[in-house]
């Protein structure tokens, strides 16, 4: 009964972080909020201020909007979202957006409409949009993950305060906190597909596609294109198919993706490596699912140590989940699996993330070869032991050294990445 129940919230926690999103989430989650602070307003407003954390500002300078025009930049994705106005899509906000709303949003840009503000002391995960027109008011507050509206005023009524309603998101985290890598094994390998497959199917379709948008099209640096000219290895064709969805995605690509965590740079990289191996594997369907169900789980377990934005390189964690699935598809033991962690985030547990840009696709292509190398190293039963830098006796102990690297160790390397963005 306790093992069902673990099941259970192991898909709840699914069906909570593999999210269709359009674009990268950080201006996605702008315009989300924009687009339903316009709700509560009920008309377009005549003034408009966007406070957010450095986080946000980080992962938004230096990405382009989807569906508009190769531009980048908050107030871009806020007059977007307020212009389209259907929070009801959330994460694929601007789905929607028209030529006629491109050319209203760039005859805005630099009007004084929209004015954008860093907010300090707040959670690294937040957003406050304010408008206002004539008498009327309204405000909509985004805090710790994309969509999770926290705060909504109305004229100066409070409409909604989950400061005082967070029974869901306390939920939630409590489910992820449970993991444990023995247990997401467990789960991986006997769960009835059933209740995940229309999830995985999605994850697999689009993640695919905008992979495969990426080989074909220019975008960005075109990393992708540029490692399958080195050949048709399978180590290099899970970096270039990873990539590329990357190339697509942070270059303004409109083709939806499948998150983990948050982020569509890590549902690729957790995605993309474990499809290219069970290819090449001639890995049958149950056993695609359940290594995607491996790399997703890690990925996010990891993630629950270290928090939804940071200074450090969430495709990383990622990677080493690709890799954990990889060392399975090649039936590895648990423990080759476990190792197989320890390796990749010994390896390359240091990088950085210094926001949503073109870079990130050559980040993913560095984090999948780590996590490829681990991968073969814990498969001839060798491992980085402990007491080598941050690594501990086992994966549970590493994740955990690595997290609290990245949560508590890298606030400061955060704060400088910011001033240095900034001085640009």
């Amino acid at each position: 009964m306790e093992k069902q129940k673990f099941y259970q919230d192991c898909i709840t926690i699914l069906r909570a972080e593999l999210k269709p999103a359009l674009g990268c989430t950080e201006p996605i989650a702008v315009a989300y909020a924009a687009a339903r602070a316009r709700e509560v307003l009920g008309m377009m407003p005549t003034q408009m201020e966007v406070c957010c954390s450095g986080n946000i500002i980080k992962n938004v300078k230096g990405v382009n909007v989807p569906h508009a025009d190769g531009m980048k930049g908050i107030e871009v994705a806020a007059l977007l979202g307020t212009l389209v106005g259907d929070a009801s899509k959330e994460l694929e906000v601007l789905e929607y957006v028209t030529q006629e709303h491109i050319a209203r949003m760039k005859e805005l840009l630099g009007s004084g409409l929209c004015k954008c503000t860093l907010r300090e002391n707040v959670a690294n995960l937040y957003i406050d949009i304010t408008m206002r027109s004539g008498s009327q008011s309204a405000e909509v507050e985004v805090k710790d993950t994309h969509t999770n509206i926290t705060r909504i005023v109305h004229n100066g009524e409070v409409l909604l305060n989950k400061e005082n309603d967070a029974a869901q998101e306390r939920n939630l985290s409590a489910l992820k906190k449970s993991l444990t890598l023995e247990k997401i094994l467990d789960f991986a390998k006997n769960v009835d597909l059933a209740g995940v497959k229309e999830l995985l199917d999605q994850q697999i379709r689009l993640n695919s596609a905008i992979s495969a948008e990426g080989l074909q099209n220019k975008y960005g640096a075109n990393i992708g294109q540029m490692l399958l000219e080195r050949g048709q290895d399978v180590r290099i064709l899970a970096r270039a198919k990873s990539a590329a969805g990357s190339d697509a995605r942070m270059n303004g690509c409109p083709l939806p993706v499948v998150i983990n965590s948050g982020s569509g740079n890590q549902g690729i990289t957790a995605c993309m490596p474990v499809l290219t191996y069970a290819e090449r594997l001639h890995a049958d369907s149950e056993q695609i699912y359940r290594a995607l169900l491996i790399s997703n789980l890690v990925a996010i377990y990891q993630k629950t140590f270290i928090g939804s934005l940071s200074a450090f390189c969430g495709a990383v964690c990622a990677a080493a989940g690709s890799g954990a699935a990889i060392t399975y598809l090649q039936d590895g033991t648990d423990e080759q699996i476990g190792n197989t962690v320890i390796n990749t985030l010994a390896n390359i547990g240091g990088m950085v993330c210094d926001g949503a840009k073109s870079s990130c696709a050559a980040k993913i292509s560095s984090a999948v070869e780590a996590a490829i190398l681990g991968s073969e190293m814990s498969l001839q039963n060798k491992r980085f032991q402990s007491g080598d830098g941050i690594v501990k006796e086992n994966a549970e102990q590493t994740i955990q050294s690595v997290g609290r690297m990245a949560r508590v160790g890298m606030k400061g390397t955060d704060i400088e990445i910011l001033n240095i963005m900034l001085e640009n």
